[in-house]
């Protein structure tokens, strides 16, 4: 047990935020689209709200009846996750601002859809990755997807690499400097990452 002394209180050092914004310290990134298909009509959902689970090519997402794609990855069990550069952010925040239940996204947006692999949810053509998923859980009380990964897809002609970030409040970071500590963490990284 380490004997610790309060030297000063919080207020004298940090500025409170209020409760409600606590999440924009936390907010998971980097921005991403999610793609479904449901008879025939595709469609792109923005999605800030995602979570590597584990080594494994697991992930979660979190997205709920508001959005249009909702009950085509409910209904199909399937999407994918497109992953777009810096350069697609104002695109991809577009997107995410409009339903495509009036919009074809696709087109309005100029965006190419590929054909994919295992799922009949399309590759974007214009992003830097895809990974192409299926559903494996629903947590329902939380509009939670459970996502095990099929196939992944990186653009390596692509210029520009970088991903960017949502603080949740309308505002954006992009990914900077990259910090190489991978020989601290060798003995903790599954083989081949």
């Amino acid at each position: 047990m380490t004997n610790q002394k309060t030297v000063q209180k919080p207020k004298n050092i940090f500025k409170k935020l209020p409760i409600q914004k606590a999440f924009t310290l936390l907010e998971p990134g980097p921005v991403v689209m999610v793609t479904t298909a449901d008879g025939g009509r595709q469609n792109i959902l923005t999605i800030s709200w995602t979570m590597v689970i584990d080594f494994t090519p697991r992930f979660a997402f979190m997205t709920g009846n508001w959005n249009h794609s909702y009950k085509a990855i409910e209904k199909t069990g399937e999407c994918v996750i497109a992953i777009p550069a810096v350069d697609l952010a104002k695109k991809t925040v577009q997107i995410g601002s409009c339903s495509g239940a009036e919009t074809d996204k696709f087109e309005k947006f100029k965006l190419t859809p590929l054909k994919a692999e295992n799922v009949t949810a399309p590759l974007i053509k214009e992003c830097y990755a895809n990974i192409e998923c299926r559903v494996i859980d629903h947590i329902k009380k939380h509009n939670i997807f459970i996502l095990d990964g099929l196939t992944a897809w990186v653009n390596g002609n692509l210029a520009e690499k970088r991903c960017f970030h949502a603080v949740g409040d309308g505002r954006f970071i992009a990914d900077g400097e990259i910090i190489n500590h991978r020989g601290i963490m060798l003995l903790k990284l599954p083989k081949g990452v």
